[in-house]
C-alpha cells in the first residue's frame, strides 16, 4: 500500500540502485548456472583503484539487499569467489567488460575502472531478472554500442549527489549534461563544475557543458579569434576534465550575413515593431554557420584537444532537405551533428495528417527530418548523436516521471538501432532537462545498446515475468493498450505547453472578456520564482498556435477530440488489465507495479484535462458567434458541466499526487500539479463559473435596464 508523501520524497527512491526481495527460492539452480552463497568471496586486490573498490562494496551490498545473503568483500584468494580483475593488456573499448562464469570462480575483467563498474551492474541485473544469485556458466563479452548516453538530473536542474550519479551509473547512462553560462555557472546558480567532474569520473560518467554561452560575434570579424578564445578557451582551461560542450542554434546565435535571416537575435527581429518574418540565425542553416562552429571548435579545442563539439539541427529540422544539405557538406571537421528523433514527424489520426511539434512519443517511428539529416550526415561521414528521449520521458504528459508505454519504446529502439548501422550513429541525449527516471523503459535500453543485443520483445516478458508472475500477460496486455493509446494522442504545442504539460492542475479560463480594464485573459500560473522556467513554459490561455505543416484547428479539433475518447477508453482498459497484474505479482514487486498503476490514473486525469479543455475552447468559441440569447444560454450549460467536471477530476487527481511525489513536478518547472496547485485549478475554475453567471445575466439584458 502506497503511503502519502511530501514533496521531493521522491528522491529517496530515485536513487535506490539494489531493490529488496529480488532472491526468489522456488528458482533452483539449473545445471548450466552457478549458484553464489555466503560462502563466497568478492576479490579486490590491495591498493586497488577507487572505481575497483566501490564496485566491490556496491556487489556486496547488492548481495545483501537484493538477495538476502552476505557476500564479504576480501584482499585475498578464497576458494569460491568473484574477481575483480582489471587488466589493462586486454585492450577492450572503454567500458567494455569481459566475464567468465565457472562453478567456482567468476572473473569479471576489464582493461579500465569503468568496465569493472558495467560489468558489476550486468552482474546484479541478471542476478535481479533470474530472481536468484545464480549466473549462467560461460564467457561472455560486452561493450557499449551507444556512448556517450547524455542525461540531465532526475533530481532537479544541476542536482548530482553522489547517490545520484551512482543511480545514473546503474541506469546505463555514462554521460551527464550541466547547462553552463560560465565557469561555474548555471541557468540557476552555481555548480563547481571540476567537482562534479571528480565525483562523476569514480561512476564511469562524464560530464558535459550545454553551452548557455555569450557567443554573438560573427567568425569573420578582426577580433573573432580573440572573443571567441575568451569565452570558449578561458572556460574550459579552468574545467579541464570535462567531456565536451554542446550547442544548439537557439541558444548560440550570431550575427549572420545570410540574406535568408534577419541577423538579428530572435527577440530583436523587429523593424520599427513589425516583425521580420525571417528567421532569426539561431533557426536557420545560415551559409556562414560553418565558419561561426569552427571558430567555436578551435576555441574548444585549444583548451581540451579531444573535445567532443556537439552541434543540433532541430532548429531547422522544418526546412528542406536541400537547404539542410548545405550546412551539412560544409560542416567543418569534428563537429558532431545532434538530430532528434521525433520533432517534425508525420502521424495519420484518424485520417488527418499531423505533425509532432516537440519531443514525443506519439513518433514511435522517425520523420522525414531525423531520416534525411541520419543519412546525409552519413554520406558526408559526420558523427552523429540523436536526442532520442531513451530515458523515457518526453512533453507528452510533462510532469510524469516517464511514459510507461514499453512497446511503443521497443519501436523506437529497434529503429535507431537500424540508424546505427547504418549511418554512423553512435551516441544519445536521452532526455532533455526534464530528466530521467528508473523503469521499465531505461531496464530495456539498458539491455539492448550493448553488444551481444538482447530480443527486446522478450526482453520485455521477461521483466514482466519477475514483476508480475502469474499476472504477466495482463501487465504486457496492459502496456500493450497505453502503447496502443498514444496513437490518437495530439503532440500540438497548444496541448504540449497547456493541459498535457501540467495535467488536470490546467486552468479553464472562460473567454469572452467582460472587463473594466481591458485587461488580458492569460493568466500567469503560478510557481516557483527560482525555477529554470517555472511557468513560463506554460500558455494557460487555451488556444490553437497554427503551423504551416498541419490542418488549422477547426478542421483538426473534431478529430482530436475523437481521438482523444478513443485514448481515454484504451487507457482506461490498460488501467483494468493492470489491476488484475498487481493482484498476482510477487510480494516483492508490489510497491513497483502499485506505483506504475498510481502513475496510469494520474495519466488518465491528464488526458481528460485535455479532452475537457479542448472541447472547452471549441464551445467558447462557438458562444462568441451566437445570434439568439437562447442559443447562448444552451452553450452555457454544456460550459458549465465542463467545469464542473474538471473539479472532480481535479479533486482526483490530488488522491494521486499525494502516493507520489514524482507526479506534478518537472525539474524545469518545479511543482506545477501538486495538490497546492490542483487546489488552485479548483479556485480558478470556481473564478470562472462566477464569470459565466455574468456572461447569463448579459444574455438577459432587454434594452430596457438603467
Amino acid at each position: 500500500m502506497l503511503q502519502k508523501e511530501r514533496n521531493f520524497d521522491f528522491r529517496n527512491r530515485i536513487d535506490v540502485v539494489h531493490l529488496a526481495g529480488m532472491n526468489d527460492s522456488a528458482q533452483p539452480c539449473q545445471a548450466d548456472e552457478a549458484a553464489i552463497d555466503g560462502s563466497w568471496r568478492i576479490v579486490v586486490p590491495a591498493g586497488a583503484d577507487e572505481a575497483i573498490v566501490e564496485t566491490g562494496k556496491d556487489l556486496a551490498d547488492y548481495f545483501a539487499v537484493s538477495q538476502g545473503i552476505f557476500v564479504h568483500v576480501e584482499n585475498a584468494a578464497a576458494s569460491k569467489k568473484i574477481v575483480l580483475d582489471l587488466d589493462p593488456s586486454l585492450d577492450l573499448p572503454k567500458g567494455a567488460f569481459e566475464l567468465d562464469v565457472t562453478d567456482d570462480v567468476i572473473t569479471l575483467s576489464a582493461s579500465g575502472t569503468g568496465g569493472i563498474r558495467r560489468g558489476g551492474v550486468y552482474l546484479e541485473d541478471a542476478m535481479s531478472l533470474r530472481g536468484a544469485p545464480v549466473l549462467k556458466k560461460g564467457k561472455l563479452r560486452k561493450e557499449k554500442l551507444i556512448s556517450p548516453r547524455i542525461v540531465h538530473s532526475g533530481w532537479g536542474i544541476e542536482l548530482f549527489p553522489d547517490s545520484h550519479l551512482n543511480a545514473i551509473m546503474h541506469a546505463g547512462f555514462d554521460a551527464i549534461a550541466v547547462f553552463c553560462k560560465g565557469s561555474n555557472r548555471t541557468n540557476v546558480g552555481t555548480l563547481d563544475f571540476n567537482d562534479l567532474v571528480i565525483r562523476a569520473r569514480k561512476y564511469d560518467v562524464e560530464v558535459y557543458l550545454y553551452a548557455y554561452l555569450p557567443s554573438f560575434k560573427h567568425p569573420d570579424d578582426a577580433d573573432a579569434v580573440e572573443f571567441f578564445e575568451n569565452v570558449y578557451t578561458r572556460l574550459l582551461e579552468k574545467h579541464p576534465g570535462v567531456a565536451g560542450v554542446m550547442l544548439v542554434g537557439e541558444s548560440a546565435e550570431f550575427p549572420s550575413k545570410d540574406p535568408a535571416t534577419t541577423g538579428k537575435r530572435y527577440q530583436e527581429s523587429v523593424i520599427d515593431g513589425i516583425p521580420d518574418t525571417r528567421p532569426a540565425p539561431g533557426w536557420w542553416p545560415c551559409t556562414d554557420y560553418p565558419a561561426f562552429l569552427a571558430r567555436i571548435r578551435d576555441a574548444v579545442r585549444k583548451a581540451i584537444p579531444d573535445a567532443r563539439i556537439i552541434f543540433n539541427t532541430y532548429n531547422w529540422g522544418w526546412t528542406e532537405l536541400d537547404v539542410r544539405e548545405k550546412f551539412l557538406k560544409n560542416l567543418p571537421e569534428g563537429i558532431t551533428v545532434q538530430v532528434t528523433y521525433d520533432i517534425f514527424s508525420k502521424l495519420n489520426i484518424l485520417g488527418q495528417a499531423r505533425r509532432v511539434m516537440d519531443y514525443s512519443i506519439t513518433a514511435a517511428k522517425p520523420g522525414y527530418y531525423f531520416a534525411s539529416e541520419c543519412e546525409t550526415a552519413a554520406k558526408y561521414n559526420i558523427p552523429l548523436l540523436s536526442t532520442a528521449n531513451t530515458a523515457g520521458a518526453t512533453w507528452d504528459i510533462g510532469v510524469i516521471p516517464y511514459v510507461p508505454v514499453p512497446q511503443r519504446w521497443i519501436v523506437r529502439f529497434k529503429e535507431l538501432d537500424r540508424f546505427r548501422r547504418e549511418c554512423n550513429l553512435s551516441a544519445f541525449y536521452d532526455c532533455h532537462h526534464y530528466g530521467w527516471y528508473p523503469s521499465v523503459i531505461t531496464e530495456l535500453g539498458k539491455a539492448y545498446f550493448n553488444s551481444p543485443q538482447c530480443d527486446l520483445d522478450k526482453e520485455l516478458e521477461k521483466i514482466a515475468v519477475r514483476r508480475a508472475g502469474a499476472g504477466a500477460a495482463d501487465l504486457l496486455a496492459a502496456w500493450q493498450k497505453w502503447s496502443d493509446a498514444f496513437d490518437y494522442l495530439p503532440a500540438t504545442n497548444e496541448d504540449q505547453y497547456g493541459p498535457l504539460r501540467v495535467g488536470a492542475s490546467y486552468p479553464l479560463i472562460f473567454q469572452p472578456n467582460i472587463t473594466r480594464t481591458l485587461g488580458q485573459k492569460e493568466i500567469a500560473f503560478p510557481a516557483d520564482p527560482n525555477a529554470h522556467f517555472g511557468g513560463r513554459i506554460i500558455k494557460t490561455f487555451y488556444h490553437p498556435f497554427e503551423n504551416i505543416n498541419q490542418l488549422p484547428a477547426s478542421l483538426r479539433y473534431p478529430k482530436e477530440l475523437e481521438g482523444l475518447l478513443i485514448f481515454l477508453k484504451l487507457w482506461d482498459e490498460g488501467l483494468a488489465l493492470y489491476e488484475k497484474a498487481l493482484e498476482a505479482a510477487p510480494a516483492a514487486f508490489s510497491e513497483l507495479l502499485e506505483r506504475e498503476l498510481n502513475l496510469g490514473r494520474f495519466i488518465r486525469t491528464a488526458l481528460q484535462t485535455c479532452y475537457n479543455t479542448k472541447k472547452w475552447y471549441c464551445l467558447n468559441l462557438k458562444l462568441q458567434t451566437i445570434t439568439a440569447a437562447e442559443e447562448g444560454l444552451a452553450l452555457l450549460e454544456e460550459i458549465e458541466a465542463l467545469a464542473h467536471e474538471e473539479i472532480r477530476n481535479a479533486e482526483e487527481t490530488m488522491e494521486y499526487v499525494e502516493l507520489d511525489s514524482r507526479l506534478g513536478w518537472e525539474p524545469s518547472m518545479e511543482y506545477v500539479g501538486d495538490k497546492w496547485h490542483l487546489e488552485w485549478k479548483i479556485r480558478q475554475v470556481n473564478s470562472a463559473l462566477r464569470e459565466i453567471g455574468d456572461y447569463r445575466r448579459m444574455l438577459s439584458l432587454t434594452g430596457n435596464e438603467n
